[in-house]
């Protein structure tokens, strides 16, 4: 697994093992330029002022929600990370860098005196306790595979409150139904509903392949359902975020699909599948590969973000299978 893509807690549960319905996304007490209470993912009650302006974010999907609703962040995990992996919601702004997404600096992240800290309940608790010693914590849940589209678009909604953009949330919520309606409008009309997608990512350590199948359960595979595409991986993923592990052999049952993938070419082990098995026998020998059925994305889609990089994703995989 890429060391940049999931905080560190999640990132060694998903290496073992392979970043329901939609809680209602806040409690407001009062109108929104006004005081504002809200319950996070983590139960907690979250108190402010009024809507937050100066905000952190200590995971690259809350980033991108914010700068989606028009907030741009004091504060941001890793910018270096998200101005290679985001390219869909760019940094409008120069933030702070507050660290890694696993383990932000309390200190820098003090330094920045924010209104709201917006983190997800895969930061250690421990670590969310000692932020709330800074400023409010509005903790999301970062994806449930049971309702992987509800849940980002929850989040949106959530945060939207806190920082008093509801009505921005709404357009963001309304611009995104309508550009997976038009996708699934091209598949359908390029004869497309309904086909089987495989989609992946891949890495290499230590010379070993690792696949990584995103099930239907995955944010990736809620929107290939919306626009009409079938997911044809049969492995079960994490139960939150649809993931799974396999290797190159895992990949013989798929039978005769489109296989779509993303990689970065500022991260050299993230395309085993136009690199290190480009001769391997195993790979050569799938149907997919010999059908010339195999889509590298463009960079920069970032596989967990928001309805700016869902529709990125929409566009991009959309020209892919129909060109």
């Amino acid at each position: 697994m890429r060391r940049l893509l999931l905080t560190a807690p999640l990132a060694a549960a998903l290496l073992l093992t392979a970043c329901g319905t939609t809680e209602p996304a806040a409690d407001a007490s009062e109108e929104s330029t006004g005081a504002i209470t809200l319950t996070d993912a983590s139960g907690a009650e979250v108190e402010l002022d009024g809507p937050a302006k100066k905000v952190v974010g200590t995971e690259w999907n809350v980033v991108e929600h914010l700068i989606s609703l028009g907030v741009d962040p004091v504060g941001v995990a890793d910018v270096k990370g998200y101005k290679t992996w985001n390219t869909a919601v760019p940094l409008t702004n120069e933030p702070e860098d507050i660290g890694t997404r696993g383990e932000p600096s309390m200190d820098t992240i003090a330094s920045l005196k924010p209104d709201l800290i917006v983190a997800t309940t895969d930061l250690q608790p421990s670590a969310v306790e000692q932020l709330r010693k800074v400023a409010p914590v509005l903790a999301v849940e970062p994806a449930d595979a049971s309702d992987p589209v509800g849940r980002m678009l929850g989040n949106v909604d959530l945060i939207a409150e806190a920082t008093g953009t509801t009505e921005r949330a709404a357009t963001l919520k309304k611009d995104f139904e309508a550009k997976l309606a038009e996708g699934r409008k091209a598949l359908a009309d390029a004869g497309l509903d309904g086909a089987e997608i495989a989609f992946a990512d891949g890495y290499v350590t230590s010379n070993q392949v690792s696949v990584r199948p995103y099930t239907a359960g995955s944010l990736i595979g809620g929107v290939n359902e919306r626009l009409g595409l079938k997911n044809a991986w049969r492995t079960k993923g994490d139960e939150s975020y649809g993931l799974a592990a396999t290797d190159v052999e895992g990949l013989t049952g798929l039978g005769k699909v489109r296989f779509v993938y993303i990689g970065n070419d500022k991260d050299p082990s993230s395309d085993p599948f136009g690199k290190e098995l480009a001769g391997n026998s195993v790979w050569k020998s799938l149907p997919f590969v010999k059908s010339g059925d195999v889509h590298r994305l463009s960079d920069g889609i970032w596989m967990f973000g928001g309805t700016g990089s869902m529709e990125q994703y929409a566009d991009a995989v959309v020209e892919a299978l129909t060109k």
